[in-house]
């Protein structure tokens, strides 16, 4: 099973997104998921996403709290791209994407 990388092998840490918060933690899986924490003025948030599959950002008003659910949201994606990667299930896909969603609101 792939591991979690550095996105962009790390360059894109510190540096500002689109909407101008500042990206704290990148990673990628498997060329196909990414995760990442960014912190605006306002809020932190933590976004995911399999392109073709799952878009999915989450708001926090504590870093702490972030962090945490970071690796807790990074483990169940990497469950979902197990199944894309070793047997393209795609209702078993959508099973484990829909349990993600609930779980993550």
């Amino acid at each position: 099973m792939t591991t979690w990388k550095p996105y962009n092998s790390g360059q894109t840490i510190g540096t500002l997104g689109a909407h101008g918060d500042k990206i704290l933690r990148d990673e990628i899986k498997a060329v196909i998921a990414r995760i990442t924490i960014k912190q605006a003025e306002q809020y932190i948030s933590v976004s995911c996403s399999i392109p073709g599959w799952i878009e999915h950002t989450r708001f926090f008003k504590e870093i702490s709290d972030a962090q945490r659910e970071y690796d807790l949201m990074k483990d169940e994606l990497g469950k979902i791209v197990a199944v894309i990667t070793s047997t393209n299930d795609q209702l078993k896909v959508w099973e484990l994407i829909s349990i993600f969603v609930r779980r993550f609101e």
